[in-house]
């Protein structure tokens, strides 16, 4: 299996307000960014889709180190999601999941078999390069 290592980020302008995710992916010497943006969403979304198109984008099943600066996913994907989905996607306290939609995406790409992920997480905005150029991808994708 080919190793990955993803850095992704979001960004929002006003939460809810103009939003962008961005991604950068290196495997092998090879680097690539990938960046998109949403003119009404909130900071989480991009969050989870910065991950959710990183992870599309391999082509093959690919060992992978993924780093987030976002607890909201990194928690969400390997703790919280298992309760959501026995209880129907219902919180504990009993409200609907937010982001649900993005959530089931995000469970497909990481819970089919195709990848072997270990989620790390970073402090955002605190020099780590890769967080760093995640971050500047995510705002390059905000729509003006």
């Amino acid at each position: 299996m080919n190793h990955v290592v993803i850095y992704t980020d979001g960004a929002c302008k006003g939460n809810p307000g103009p939003g962008g995710w961005g991604a950068f992916l290196r495997s092998d010497g090879h680097e690539k960014e990938l960046w998109g943006g949403e003119r009404d969403t909130t900071n989480n979304r991009m969050e989870l889709m910065a991950v959710i198109e990183a992870l599309s984008a391999l082509k093959r099943p690919c060992t992978v180190d993924l780093y987030v600066d976002s607890e909201y996913v990194r928690k969400g994907i390997t703790e919280w999601i298992h309760g959501w989905k026995k209880k129907g996607w219902v919180t504990a306290a009993k409200q609907p999941v937010k982001n649900a939609e993005l959530w089931r995406r995000l469970d497909a790409l990481v819970h089919d078999g195709t990848h072997k992920i270990a989620w790390h997480w970073v402090k955002g905005h605190s020099g780590d390069p890769g967080n760093e150029r995640a971050d500047a991808l995510a705002n390059r994708g905000v729509p003006a």
